[in-house]
Formats: structure tokens, sequence, C-alpha cells
């Protein structure tokens, strides 16, 4: 037997479930194709190194598996038909596996290991989320604060101004009025005069 390994790309934002649905199919693929499949390394979301079909990050898994080369072309028809799925490629590991229940039992630990690194990255993963989120809500309620700084500062500066105005126009009419306080004099004076 040769020991295969499958790595291929899923969409993003795939679920849990659906994730599960399309491991699950692999193995009924692998199954039928009179395969052992050893484990699924799902090693979570990574950036991509181009976009994908406007994708710019993927979630990365591989599937080791010990095969013929029977399984090879049906897991690989099944992936190219998957709409999730991004890219794939196979590669074999070992020409030829002396022990298969040892290796069976290697893959066995390995995918418990590698479980609880999946566990530990999700939940370091929601914890960036929700210190984005916070961030996020942070950011808002700081731009929501200077807004209405803004407007108190545009409102208060407003409010002086138009009191100015009512000011500057009283001293206009106050020094009008003596002008006008004046005319009468002279006119008083012009008719006691004489000649």
């Amino acid at each position: 037997m040769r020991e295969y390994e499958t790595t291929f790309i899923v969409q993003p934002e795939i679920s849990e479930e659906g994730a599960k649905e399309l491991f699950d199919r692999i193995d009924g693929i692998l199954e039928k194709a009179e395969a052992t499949r050893l484990l699924h390394d799902d090693q979570g979301k990574r950036r991509l190194a181009y976009e994908i079909q406007n994708f710019q990050k993927g979630r990365y898994v591989t599937t080791y598996y010990l095969s013929e080369g029977t399984a090879v072309e049906p897991f690989e028809r099944a992936l190219r038909l998957e709409e999730s799925v991004l890219r794939y490629l196979t590669v074999m590991n070992t020409e030829a596996v002396a022990d298969v229940d040892a290796r069976k039992a290697e893959a066995k630990e390995e995918e418990a290991v590698r479980a609880e690194r999946a566990r530990e990255r999700a939940e370091r993963e929601a914890e960036e989320e929700k210190a984005r989120q916070e961030s996020a809500a942070r950011a808002a309620a700081e731009a929501r604060a200077a807004e209405e700084a803004a407007a108190q500062a545009a409102a208060a500066q407003a409010a002086p101004e138009d009191e100015d105005t009512s000011d500057e126009a009283a001293p206009a009419k106050e020094e009008a009025a003596p002008a006008d306080d004046a005319a009468p004099v002279a006119d008083a004076a012009a008719s006691e005069d004489p000649s």
C-alpha cells in the first residue's frame, strides 16, 4: 500500500456543518475505493498567496490515506466538482507502507494532537474576533464622542457670534442718538441769532 496526502483549500466562510459534511463525503469516496483514511488535518483559515475566485483567505485541509492508487482519481474528481473547494493537490508520501496497522495507530495519535491544536486555534481566533469587535465598538464610540464635541463646539461658537452682532448694533444706535440731539441745539442757536 502507498500513502497519499491530498491538500485542498476550501472557501473560508464554510460552516462547521458544511466542513463536516464534506469530510464525511470524502470518507465515503475513500471507502468505496477501498482506501483507508488515516486523518483529516484541518489547518484552519490562512491568507492565500494570491487571490482565488475573489477570496483572499482559504481553509486548508490535508487528508492522509492509504491506497493502491485507485482512490486518487475519484477523490480528485469529487474535489473538482465540489463548489466550496478552491484548489487541491495530491502527493504520494510513501511508496510502500510496511506496517499498515502501526501507521494507523500513529495516525490516530497524530489526529488527536491535531484536533487539540485545532481547538486551541479556534479559541484563539474567537478571542481575536471578539477583540476586533470590541476595538471597532470603542472606535465607533470615540468617533461619536468626537462628533458630539465638534457639534457642541460649533453650537457654542455660533451662539457668541449672534450675541456679538446685537451688542455691536447697540453702540451704533447710541452713537447716532447724540448726533440727532445735537441737531435741535444747533437749530435753537440759529433761531436766537438776530443777525
